[in-house]
């Protein structure tokens, strides 16, 4: 019984690290992104669409 909880929590830590890395690598790819087209100032990109369309 011991064994296996053990393997179960392992699982899980694997599950984990891979979303970890699976996260970092979207994060990479969007600051890439967005320096690439020069939209690095998220909150001067957004403020004129909440502006527009306000929530209610």
């Amino acid at each position: 019984m011991v064994r296996s909880k053990t393997q179960r929590r392992n699982r899980i830590s694997v599950w984990v690290a891979i979303g970890a890395i699976f996260l970092i690598i979207l994060l990479i790819i969007w600051l890439t992104f967005a320096d690439i087209t020069g939209n690095t100032d998220v909150a001067a990109f957004l403020a004129p669409y909440i502006i527009n369309h306000p929530v209610i």
